[in-house]
């Protein structure tokens, strides 16, 4: 006769081999997932598609005990999934302008896990690594709060062929850095990129030191680190110090304002996802009087709201300009066609040059 202890290691037998079949199949459709994300060049994490899961899941079970444990068990499955995902980017190459510490390579880390950043000497370099295969995915700076709008960026995305999948926004924190063995009253004179030593500047004459200027700020903390002198410091990230052997002397010296910048994601395809909710168009408009009012009026008409506008000089062309515009709402819909089609009748030249979701932090 079967008690109940046989017949419930019985049943549990009989599911966890169906579950073990299931979990297999399970990844396999993940590392399709994943294949997906690295050909349009998307993180791995999709906060808003797990959550929705969750939320859609969950409301298969009735009991409500056994609601909360399974809300567990399916984030924990999601993080395994997540895991193996994240040992397929170990091959995903990224290419970053800068050296290793600089804050586009911080910014690569951390949208990619795990992937392999390749460094490249100057912004043009990293975009073509994309165009020309040597690269699977490009992250550039397009804009910083403190300078505003990355020019040589934005200039490579309307010339070329290449799709923003993403914006994400990285908190910048300036820190003092030096070598081990010195204190802040040893420093006299400190090195980094123009833009580090503005954001610092109350700070930097407070504490009366000279400076100097560098290229970038990881290049100014590896000069420190190889001159090895005590005297010398280096304004730049927490990251930096630790891939140099510096020491943070003081940290987030950058008191006085708040310096965020913000990082796009390149690819040669343009993905199509409902969680990269906002669009980015670039377009010239014919040298007509009226011309860009009638192109904004008609993302008005079909109720855009426009969030960011700049322009930018034309290379080839004297006193003209292109116009990039980040919209709420993505193109691919009804009114989007609708809206696209008419902004073609009164541009001389317009793309949809990708998308991405808004406040993305890293």
């Amino acid at each position: 006769m079967i008690n109940k202890l046989d017949e419930a290691r019985k049943i549990i037998n009989e599911v966890d081999s169906k579950m073990a079949e299931l979990f297999v199949k399970r990844m396999r459709a993940a590392k399709m997932v994943y294949e997906h994300k690295k050909e349009f060049g998307l993180p791995i994490l999709d906060q808003k598609r797990e959550d929705a899961v969750i939320e859609k899941n969950s409301a298969m079970i009735e009991d409500d005990v056994l609601k909360g444990y399974y809300i567990d068990y399916i984030k924990n499955l999601m993080s395994i999934s997540r895991a193996y995902q994240y040992r397929m980017q170990s091959g995903l190459k990224v290419a970053y302008s800068g050296v290793p510490g600089a804050f586009a390579h911080i910014a690569a880390e951390r949208i990619f896990p795990g992937s392999n950043a390749v460094s490249y000497r100057d912004f043009k370099s990293a975009y073509h690594s994309v165009v020309n295969g040597e690269a699977d995915v490009a992250v550039l700076p397009i804009e910083n709060s403190y300078a505003g709008e990355v020019g040589q960026t934005m200039d490579l995305i309307f010339s070329g062929g290449l799709f923003i999948n993403g914006i994400y926004e990285l908190e910048i924190h300036q820190n003092l850095l030096g070598l081990a063995d010195a204190s802040v009253e040893d420093i006299k004179k400190v090195t980094s990129h123009p833009q580090a030593l503005g954001q610092c500047h109350e700070y930097i004459t407070l504490k009366g030191f000279e400076t100097e200027e560098a290229s970038n700020t990881a290049v100014a903390a590896k000069m420190v680190a190889e001159m090895k002198d005590k005297s010398l410091g280096a304004i730049a990230s927490v990251e930096t110090a630790q891939i140099y052997g510096l020491k943070v002397l003081e940290a987030n010296i950058n008191k006085s304002g708040e310096n965020t910048t913000r990082f796009v994601v390149l690819s040669k395809v343009r993905a199509s996802s409902a969680a990269l909710s906002n669009s980015v168009l670039m377009f010239t408009v014919k040298n007509e009087a009226g011309s860009l009012a009638n192109a904004i009026g008609i993302i008005g008409k079909y109720g855009y709201n426009m969030t960011a506008l700049r322009s930018r000089p034309l290379k080839k062309h004297s006193w003209q300009y292109y116009f990039y515009i980040e919209i709420d709402g993505q193109t691919e819909t009804d009114e989007g066609k609708k809206m696209i089609e008419e902004l073609n009748m009164v541009c001389d030249k317009l793309k949809v040059v990708g998308a991405f979701a808004p406040h993305s932090e890293i």
